[in-house]
């Protein structure tokens, strides 16, 4: 194997004879670990106290302080320290007896296979981080406060779940493994990305590309760069976007877009950390956290075959949903006001007042765009507005008729028909009457917006009011 750890972790080896000790660390040492050395469990013990390793690989038999009394005394103190025992040839039952008292995997002596000690030692490290994270997500959730309100500061919300997110997402953000957005157009994927970023307390920058339209060769081109001569035009060697996001984020936007032949390249990058610039023979290493966002239903894509079912996995190490604006309607009201500053400033003109209406309408609308479409709307009716009252006439244009039953309604409108007119079937006269009657109930007696409900005019509603009323 030739995988290297991208974050260098510190190992303690435990072993009384020499040779094996000082042949154990060399091996070690080239695969990238920081040893630490000791020829007993004494000494061991002192300095897993003092430093504090990420793991600990001991022999059980030696003198002075044996590997089951260190077992034990390490299990005691740290319980997501991995503790790998190295017992002899056929002595099953002492690895038993460790792994009982506390030790996560173990090894047969002599080790003469390098990779299956590779591997032992990685799946343990992988094992501590994953029951790690799980623990802090725990005590995170049942706090139910956030540490760093600030990270989220640029997202205006009151809604429960999107709480629910912030607080699983400080919690996860640390840990550097790859996090999945997805959720429709427009409900805000790149804010929650800054707010991750920000949470990771990484020192490198925040680097965002949007992967759709992007074929094989500039997506290559644009993340992992190219040497000089690399292909024609290529006069001068070009950084890509992975190297700028050095020791920070790397965001991919519309990642379900990524083509067969790129999904490949970003796995090996998930995987190794290692990517190659084109034109290049050396294998570079990436330390950049990976967030990526899509609208599409990757495991939808994945079940068609247009997606890797390993990339796929890869990137759910963290995943979150973002709600649609139109199952958080208790943001609306936030979000317009919020749009009607940013919009006044932006055009410098007065802050102009919102109609009570204003609330009524955006409340009936489906937003297939989104918190984004929001924004739109709202700047769009600030420009075109010439009083301090708001105009809701771009408004209403924009909405058309595109409109939504409230859930409380929705609900009952499996219900048969005909029973809504005591069991008989209704008279045409009968059911436009209902149905303005209906309208004018959930628009609130509001003529304009139960007309839209019902796709007629206003005019055309005032005269079906007018006929009824003779």
């Amino acid at each position: 194997m030739n995988t290297i750890p991208t974050q260098q972790k510190t190992i303690l080896v435990v072993e009384d004879e020499q040779y094996v000790r000082e042949s154990l660390t060399a091996y070690l040492d080239d695969i990238n670990y920081k040893v630490l050395a000791a020829e007993n469990g004494q000494v061991a013990l002192e300095l897993f106290r003092s430093l504090h390793p990420d793991i600990v690989m001991t022999d059980l038999r030696m003198p002075v302080m044996d590997g089951f009394a260190l077992v034990e005394a390490i299990a005691a103190e740290s319980e997501f320290t991995p503790i790998v025992v190295v017992s002899g040839v056929g002595a099953v039952d002492e690895a038993v007896r460790a792994m009982r008292m506390g030790a996560w995997d173990y090894l047969s002596k002599p080790i003469v296979n390098l990779d299956e000690l590779q591997i032992t030692l990685e799946r343990s490290l992988e094992r501590a981080r994953t029951k790690y994270e799980l623990e802090r997500l725990r005590r995170h959730l049942l706090a139910g406060t956030l540490e760093n309100e600030t990270a989220f500061g640029g997202i205006v919300t009151t809604s429960a779940r999107m709480r629910a997110i912030f607080l699983y997402l400080e919690s996860v953000a640390p840990s550097r493994q790859p996090v999945l957005i997805s959720g429709e157009t427009g409900t805000g994927k790149e804010q929650i990305a800054r707010a991750v970023h920000s949470l990771s307390g990484v020192s490198g920058p925040f680097v965002a590309i949007n992967l759709a339209g992007l074929d094989d060769v500039m997506f290559s081109d644009t993340l992992f760069g190219h040497q000089r001569g690399a292909y024609t035009g290529a006069d001068r060697s070009r950084d890509g976007l992975i190297r700028q996001a050095s020791g920070g984020t790397l965001f991919l936007d519309e990642i379900g877009d990524l083509s067969p032949g790129s999904q490949v390249k970003l796995l090996r990058l998930l995987q190794e950390g290692e990517y190659l610039p084109l034109g290049a023979d050396k294998v570079q290493y990436s330390d950049a956290r990976i967030v990526a966002a899509t609208h599409a239903d990757l495991k939808r894509r994945m079940e068609a075959g247009t997606f890797r079912p390993d990339l796929y996995y890869r990137l759910c190490s963290h995943r979150v949903e973002l709600p649609p604006l139109r199952e958080r309607p208790e943001d609306l009201p936030l979000l317009t006001a919020h749009f009607l500053e940013k919009a006044a400033a932006r055009l410098g003109k007065p802050l102009p007042v919102a109609p009570p209406e204003l609330n009524n309408y955006l409340a009936a609308y489906r937003f297939p765009g989104n918190i984004r479409e929001l924004e739109s709307i709202i700047h769009d009716a600030v420009a075109r507005s010439g009083s301090r009252i708001l105009s809701l006439e771009s408004v209403v244009a924009a909405i058309g008729s595109d409109l939504l039953v409230p859930e409380s309604e929705a609900s009952a409108a499996g219900r048969c028909p005909v029973c809504l007119f005591g069991g008989k079937f209704p008279t045409l006269k009968g059911a436009e009457e209902f149905l303005i009657a209906e309208a004018l109930r959930l628009a609130g007696n509001n003529q304009r917006l139960a007309a839209t409900y019902l796709g007629i005019t206003r005019q055309a509603l005032n005269k079906r009011l007018g006929r009824a009323g003779e």
